[in-house]
This record gives structure tokens, C-alpha cells and sequence, in this order.
């Protein structure tokens, strides 16, 4: 049996093929218990980081008017798209993501101070604006 830690490629490999041909008794299900969990989770990181930065972009949009272009309007129009690709492709993250939304605008405001210096305190302390809002494609904050 090849080592999960020391050539976890090579053991990926041979789990998918003892899967493929049945041979579940010589599974090495420990780590792929793990590795399974780990890639859902890693699957809601990936969709509570598009939304942090589709709302960072909105911030930024909204509270630098001067600075608004479209590139800024396109990186919107991108991380919608990406977010609402990887919650297509994943539905059962739809329950979760009412808590992703707050704990995406509570990150997004931190990073949108730092990008722009202005105050945090400028911001509304809950996300001013839906999920619906979030995802249309038409909507641009003013």
C-alpha cells in the first residue's frame, strides 16, 4: 500500500483504482474520510471567497465613485459569475450561505478599509444590500 504521507499523489491514485474495482477492504479509509471532508470544505471556502470579494468590489464601487471603471464593473461582474458557478455546481452549500453572507461582509469591510483607507466606521455594520442584489447582474451600488 503506498503511503498517504509520503506520496499522496501516487496514493490518491491507487484509492481511486481499489474503488474502481471494489477492492473497498483494502481502502485506506481513515484519510479518505479526511480527504473527502476536506475537499467540502474546502468547496465553502471557495464559494464564502467569491462572495467576500464580490462585496469588497461592491464597497469599493460604492464608497469610491471617482475610482469606479470598467474594470472595476468586469472583476464584479466575474466574481458573480464564479460565485454563483460554484453554488450551481454545489447546491447543498445554498443553507449556509445567510452565515457566509455575514461572515463575507464583516471580512470584505476589513479588506475594503485597508484598500481604500477609509474607516471602517464608514461602512454599514450589516451588509447593506441582498443576496438577490449580490447576484444581479445589473445591480451596481450608488
Amino acid at each position: 500500500m503506498i503511503s498517504y504521507e509520503k506520496d499522496f499523489y501516487s496514493w490518491t491514485h491507487e484509492q481511486a483504482n481499489l474503488l474502481r474495482h471494489g477492492q473497498f477492504n483494502s481502502l485506506d479509509l481513515p484519510n479518505l474520510i479526511e480527504e473527502i471532508e476536506t475537499m467540502g470544505r474546502s468547496e465553502k471556502r471557495e464559494l464564502e471567497s467569491r462572495l467576500t470579494i464580490l462585496i469588497l468590489h461592491l464597497l469599493k464601487w460604492r464608497y469610491q465613485e471617482v475610482r469606479r471603471g470598467r474594470s472595476w464593473q468586469l472583476s464584479i461582474d466575474e466574481q458573480r459569475f464564479q460565485f454563483c458557478k460554484t453554488l450551481k455546481d454545489n447546491p447543498g452549500l445554498k443553507p449556509a450561505v445567510d452565515e457566509m453572507l455575514k461572515d463575507a461582509y464583516q471580512l470584505a469591510v476589513i479588506k475594503a478599509a485597508k484598500e481604500t483607507k477609509i474607516s471602517k466606521n464608514v461602512f454599514p455594520e450589516c451588509c447593506p444590500w441582498t443576496l438577490e442584489q449580490l447576484i444581479d447582474d445589473e445591480f451596481y451600488p450608488d
